[in-house]
């Protein structure tokens, strides 16, 4: 039995790989702590990053934005609204996990925002800054780049 699932392991492994040759999915597997799995999966839940006319309008698809409420000109925000893709929400959160174990500059926002407002506020702003860059270097074709390392 287990000979058997080892072999639809595999199988299931070579055809990802086909898929790993796709220019966006490598763009997006130069994020620190974004394997070919999640690649994948952000690809498919985005689609054509052109459907999507800023970064803003992506982090709204994905339910990654805090909700609003306004009366009288008083604003107040409160959670984020999880609408949109459940997958590409719960894909980035699972990404801004793996990315806090690396330097980076986003890393280094979410170290200042957890201290001020706890690791789970900071954990989706994370995930939110990660999805702006996966618009960034979709749109322009560029792969992700260190600031930390620069200084």
């Amino acid at each position: 039995m287990l000979e058997g699932l080892n072999q639809e392991i595999g199988l299931v492994s070579r055809e990802l790989d086909q898929y790993s040759s796709d220019e966006d999915v490598r763009l997006l597997m130069t994020i620190p702590g974004v394997g070919l799995y999640s690649a994948l999966m952000i690809k498919a839940e985005i689609g054509d990053i052109s459907r999507f006319p800023d970064a803003d309008h992506l982090c709204s698809y994905a339910g990654l934005v805090p909700s609003e409420r306004s009366s009288g000109g008083k604003m107040k925000r409160g959670k984020i609204t999880k609408e949109g893709s459940r997958w590409l929400r719960w894909i980035m959160v699972e990404v801004a996990h793996v990315h806090v174990k690396y330097d980076t500059h986003f890393t280094r926002a979410y170290h200042r925002i957890a201290a001020r407002r706890g690791k789970k506020v900071a954990i989706i702003a994370l995930a939110r800054r990660l999805l702006r860059c996966c618009y960034a270097m979709l749109r322009d074709g560029k792969p992700f780049v260190n600031h930390a390392q620069a200084r």
